[in-house]
């Protein structure tokens, strides 16, 4: 997948493509649908695909306290959009100049003038320009104009609802990680990397690798079932992961990211890894010694053991 950091510099791009705009934070399966369409209809015009977004997210500029936490880092972005096979993947700049840009104009300067796009799907709900003033009507007024057609994707709805990155968000926030999944088409994930902690799991009989995620969003203080993957194996293992301050142990501690990976012992200080998040086994506790604190590991981790063995045997596969 080509990437272009800044549309406005770069003179390497898609021209005639079939594209989509927005953020598409998470590449949850509402927004999937929308590149499924791009993708099907490059491939019926033997055209090029491309995802147009922003950096920063406008709210950062616009109004910063209300800019929500990414669900995806912009590494794990790529890589899921390259996994899908988009050809492009096309940034804007995020500034006050470009907010204040009307709709008209930004068809003009951008999918006219840069990319000359021959074919745009986007959400029925989607705006853009100054003031969101620009909907999917107006593109495809302005497409008759310019010469391009603008096709509106239906939302896809989960439980009664559309599914939306905020949506998703509060569902990984409260803890709720089974239904970010069923939003996401896919387990939430965090991306980091494994970094030296002060050894207490394995005092405890639990070893644990300590990860230094990368992303804005994390679950809900608690414990998980969880998968690790580990690039440069490249392998996936089941884990019981622990996100929270260890209040038995220590009193005001920070916030950590520990996993004890089943059945695993090798060195994998400074490795990459991706943390998969599937249920979630309870609340953090306070243990009135750290004897109980282990027995409560012991349960954790037989409690994920049989959950991936369940999950495994209904899927009739051994991964």
């Amino acid at each position: 997948m080509h990437v272009v950091a800044d549309l406005f510099r770069s003179t390497d791009l898609p021209r005639g493509c079939v594209a989509t705009i927005g953020n598409f934070d998470g590449l949850h399966r509402g927004q999937r649908a929308v590149l499924d369409r791009v993708l099907e209809r490059g491939r019926e015009l033997g055209a090029p695909t491309a995802l147009l977004t922003f950096d920063p997210h406008p709210l950062a500029v616009l109004d910063p306290d209300e800019a929500p936490a990414r669900i995806t880092t912009p590494r794990q972005r790529e890589r899921l959009l390259e996994a899908l096979g988009l050809g492009s993947l096309l940034v804007l700049p995020f500034t006050l100049e470009l907010a204040a840009l009307p709709a008209e104009a930004f068809v003009r300067e951008v999918l006219v003038d840069r990319l000359a796009v021959r074919e745009l799907f986007v959400g029925t709900r989607f705006a853009f320009g100054r003031g969101r003033a620009g909907d999917l009507a107006l593109l495809r007024s302005l497409g008759e104009t310019h010469g391009f057609a603008a096709h509106g994707v239906p939302e896809v709805d989960h439980g009664g609802a559309a599914i939306s990155s905020t949506r998703i968000r509060r569902a990984v926030a409260e803890g709720r990680v089974e239904e970010a999944a069923e939003l996401l088409g896919r387990p939430f994930s965090l991306e980091g990397v494994v970094v030296r902690g002060d050894r207490m799991g394995k005092r405890l009989g639990w070893p644990t690798i300590n990860i230094a995620a990368d992303g804005e969003l994390e679950p809900l203080e608690g414990v998980y079932a969880t998968r690790v993957f580990f690039p440069s194996f490249p392998a996936t293992f089941d884990a019981a992961t622990n996100i929270g301050t260890r209040p038995t142990v220590y009193e005001n501690y920070q916030r950590v990211v520990e996993s004890h990976i089943l059945d695993f012992g090798s060195d994998v200080y400074g490795e990459r890894v991706e943390l998969h998040f599937h249920k979630r086994l309870r609340d953090e506790m306070l243990f009135n010694s750290v004897m109980a604190l282990s027995s409560q590991i012991r349960r954790d981790v037989e409690i994920t053991r049989e959950y991936f063995s369940m999950l495994r045997r209904s899927n009739g596969s051994a991964s």
